[in-house]
């Protein structure tokens, strides 16, 4: 059965912005969603049971708690929640995964923001560019936080893209940020560029980001293995921005 279980005490928000998380290319929107979550100290929210998510238990070392593989987490002082991602979400998966989600997301007044890499072969001293894309009324707050516009016309694909589908479908209001990221490896570079020019000007948010720079090899190497499984997959299960010439 679908459903977005709450595990704690229902917050209170009130006009919440949702940052999505889960896997994609360079693990960007993972990457920059765990980080939110624990610099913020957001707590542990909701368990989703979307049809088609794998039956998997998710442990973390030096705690013996086991959680559901997608979760929500909160933070009501921010008036934020995110939505953290241990898995891959399989190509049959993503229409369920996304109507489920969306239909949440609606209920509760919430505005997306949906995350994406696009692979890109960059220079080491440049910073990697980032722009953003929109639904509904959501290319609004893109203005206002002074977001660049696509250079070139492009798709987003696996769930990231399902759930941006499905916000046009409904003609509501969403935004998606799309940053260059390494195509091959995780990318913490890239995440800190998510967080620092897209999600904290768009959300009025101050996120430090200089923890993901100060370990970024670190990172690479904890995420290696999932980023390895999202390459296995292939680009039309995993979540990134693609030019659209790919697939004309």
């Amino acid at each position: 059965m679908a459903e977005i279980r709450v595990q704690g005490p229902e917050p209170e928000l009130e006009n919440p912005t949702l940052v999505e998380g889960f896997p994609g290319v360079g693990l960007v929107g993972k990457i920059a969603t765990d980080h939110l979550v624990e610099e913020l100290e957001m707590r542990y929210y909701a368990s989703v049971h979307c049809e088609g998510l794998p039956r998997i238990g998710v442990y973390r070392s030096g705690d013996r708690t086991v959680r559901p593989p997608v979760r929500l987490y909160v933070s009501e002082d921010h008036d934020l929640i995110a939505l953290q991602s241990d898995t891959p979400i399989a190509s049959q998966a993503v229409e369920s995964v996304a109507d489920c989600l969306t239909g949440w997301i609606v209920e509760r007044e919430a505005t997306p923001i949906y995350l994406s890499g696009l692979p890109a072969e960059r220079d080491g001293d440049n910073r990697p560019a980032l722009y953003g894309i929109a639904t509904g009324n959501g290319g609004d707050r893109l203005e206002a936080a002074d977001i660049p516009i696509p250079s070139e016309d492009g798709v987003i694909t696996g769930p990231t893209g399902a759930l941006i589908n499905r916000a046009a479908q409904e003609d509501y209001g969403s935004l998606g940020l799309v940053v260059e990221c390494s195509p091959q490896f995780p990318d913490p570079e890239a995440a800190s560029v998510l967080l620092e020019d897209g999600i904290a000007p768009v959300t009025d948010l101050e996120v430090d980001v200089q923890e993901l720079v100060d370990h970024a090899e670190e990172i690479r190497a904890k995420r290696e293995q999932l980023a390895q499984q999202m390459q296995a997959i292939g680009q039309d299960e995993s979540s990134q921005a693609q030019p659209l010439r790919m697939y004309q």
